[in-house]
């Protein structure tokens, strides 16, 4: 512990931990789940769930601020759960695990309102940042699953010669630059890196990018950015 009452992994001791609800069909996985979470400071298992049906009680009950939500999760899908949470207006986002790097199931939990999508074999450092992430307010897009997401949906994207469709005359250029590093799955602080601005000043441009566009957090933003034709799958 510093002098100055923060941890070295930089966990406030005077916060009220980040609690979490897993939500898993593997008894094996939850259990390994929460032994990594366990081990920081700042985050807490409040509970586990088997299934959708159990995950959606849960949160009604003990009012998680992140549901760890398989994409797979019986019997009621991990996407009707996540619907139900979403609709029920509580202050809990949900964190979208998937065992692959494309998962058809992750398309209709983002679609249900989820904050964000990892693969099940990420590093438990990063798992715990996206979590602290997610609980701040903020979206978590994984490149490589989003680079999977996306080739998966090409065939239905615009045809890159014909340009940005009028979606995005709302945005300044410098909103649009920020728009395509928010595309590709970049941070704020990566963003502030790229284009030479402080991270203040990032989150203000993704603040107004999202309001003009009428959309409800970063990934929302992704997609459009691809459906518009402003940038396009890797390949």
């Amino acid at each position: 512990m510093t002098g100055h009452g923060v941890d070295p992994d930089g966990a406030d001791p005077w916060r009220r931990p980040i609690r979490i609800l897993v939500v898993d069909g593997q008894p094996l996985l939850r259990t390994g789940l929460r032994t990594v979470l366990g081990t920081e400071a700042d985050l807490d298992v409040v509970a586990e769930a088997s299934n959708g049906t159990e995950a959606v009680e849960l949160t009604r009950r003990l009012l998680p601020d992140v549901v760890l939500m398989d994409a797979r999760t019986p019997p009621r899908a991990g996407v009707v759960a996540t619907r139900a949470i979403v609709e029920s207006g509580l202050p809990v986002r949900v964190l979208i695990l998937t065992t692959s790097d494309f998962d058809a199931y992750v398309v209709g939990a983002l679609r249900a309102g989820a904050r964000g999508f990892l693969a099940k074999d990420v590093p438990s450092a990063d798992l715990s940042a996206a979590i602290r992430a997610v609980a701040a307010g903020d979206a978590v897009v994984a490149p490589r699953i989003l680079d999977r997401f996306l080739d998966h949906l090409a065939e239905l994207l615009p045809d890159p010669a014909a340009g940005p469709t009028r979606l995005l005359d709302p945005l300044t250029g410098r909103e649009r630059e920020v728009l395509i590093q928010v595309a590709r799955g970049r941070s704020n602080a990566e963003i502030a890196q790229a284009l030479s601005v402080s991270e203040t000043t990032v989150k203000t441009h993704v603040g107004h990018v999202l309001t003009k566009l009428r959309l409800r957090d970063r990934v929302q933003a992704v997609v459009l950015a691809y459906e518009s034709g402003l940038i396009r799958p890797r390949g």
